[in-house]
């Protein structure tokens, strides 16, 4: 549920990835509710349409959806020209779509490795070369994109997975910059361990839940809601003068 009343946001287009499931799905819901035009693309067309259904009961409004692999990059820019033509342009962009496949040091191979990179890294940085024209000639945008706490706590479990989220802090910083002068903001949203039904049903035990939670300084597990209500702050001009930043939703665990 959002807490706030973004107006600006009223109207505006927005661009998701992985936005059929979990973190994503808030992200589509939260900004419907604002009065924004959503698509989204994810892999999961079952999902993806039966939140698509949900949402427009709810609200009479329904998010553009397209099914894509983020890896194929052609065709995600093909989904965001779509979305483009549409929606009237893009004002906010988010790179949600991730996978924490579970791996180490020792069986991780060269493929596995590049896939990694190709799921969690390489698409922020191309979808953000997709909607730059559109926003420079709208003489704004905001790009967020979404990392975790796990490369600022150095989990392990997953190296190329913490490697990716790392890097895309620093690929905020680097566009944050290159594109201030276009009044394109860049931010990393950086989610702690966020309680998704993918990671209730795969990783989430009582024993890590406990130990989760006595590491933070709010003792409430992180829900996606609490991710889209910081992304939606981020997109609006509630945040005009905030970019190049990280902002941590892990209730104080870093």
């Amino acid at each position: 549920m959002s807490l706030c009343n973004y107006s600006d946001l009223e109207g505006s287009s927005v661009f998701i990835t992985g936005g059929g499931s979990g973190i994503g799905a808030a992200f589509v819901r939260a900004f419907i509710k604002q009065g924004a035009k959503v698509a989204f693309v994810s892999l999961d067309a079952e999902n993806a349409g039966a939140l698509c259904d949900d949402i427009e009961n709810e609200t009479g409004q329904r998010p553009l959806f397209q099914q894509c692999d983020i890896n194929n990059i052609k065709t995600l820019k093909t989904c965001i020209e779509t979305a483009s033509e549409q929606l009237g342009g893009i004002d906010v962009l988010i790179n949600n779509a991730a996978r924490d496949t579970r791996h180490t040091l020792d069986d991780l191979s060269e493929d596995d490795w590049d896939q990694s990179l190709n799921t969690n890294l390489r698409p922020h940085f191309f979808t953000a070369q997709a909607v730059v024209e559109s926003m420079r000639s709208k003489g704004h945008g905001s790009i967020i994109n979404v990392g975790s706490n796990s490369s600022m706590l150095g989990l392990s479990g997953y190296p190329a997975y913490v490697a990716a989220k790392a890097a895309i802090i620093g690929l905020s910083k680097a566009l944050a910059r290159e594109l201030g002068p276009d009044n394109i903001r860049v931010n990393t949203l950086i989610p702690g361990w966020v309680m998704t039904e993918r990671q209730k049903r795969l990783w989430v035990t009582p024993e890590a839940l406990e130990e989760c939670l006595a590491q933070q300084c709010l003792k409430s597990t992180i829900s996606e809601e609490d991710c889209a209500n910081s992304a939606l702050f981020l997109a609006s001009k509630a945040s005009a003068m905030i970019t190049g930043q990280a902002l941590i939703i892990d209730a104080g665990r870093v």
